[in-house]
């Protein structure tokens, strides 16, 4: 068993690609439009679904906000180097919500920024988390820019 993906509703799927392509340096993997039920499937990611984990971002045509609730907590992306990232993502319009640092009562450095709907993404300086960096291509392109 492996996990496939995570979906979140979008409320404008356009300002969510570009987000999450644009200034996450994720790839749009596959879009397809269901007319009959009024809905756009967009998969975005890293690297192929066959190897990865990607998000599914769900557009309902007829919904253009969602309330998020208070049980959601948000997504993580491992980075090589979060000052340059953060400092990439705003560069590109994005909003960092909590500026890179080491996380509450550990050593793990982290930062947040936030999607157009409001959902939050943890950016983590990988090898601060108690394990080593990996040495694979999955590791997000936003870091070495």
């Amino acid at each position: 068993m492996r996990l496939l993906h995570t979906m979140l509703r979008v409320g404008n799927l356009e300002e969510s690609l570009k987000f999450y392509c644009d200034v996450l340096g994720m790839k749009l993997l596959r879009q397809k439009e269901y007319p009959g039920g009024k809905f756009t499937l967009a998969f975005v990611g890293y690297g192929e679904e066959s190897d990865h984990t990607v998000l599914e971002l769900t557009y309902n045509w007829d919904t253009d906000r969602y309330d998020l609730g208070d049980a959601y907590g948000h997504i993580a992306i491992g980075v090589d180097d979060i000052y340059a990232t953060c400092d990439h993502i705003k560069q590109l319009g994005g909003k960092v919500v909590r500026e890179p640092g080491p996380m509450k009562h550990g050593s793990t450095v982290i930062a947040f920024v936030e999607d157009p709907n409001g959902y939050k993404v943890e950016l983590i300086q990988l090898g601060t988390q108690g394990t080593p960096a990996p040495q694979q291509e999955s590791t997000p392109q936003v870091a070495s820019r």
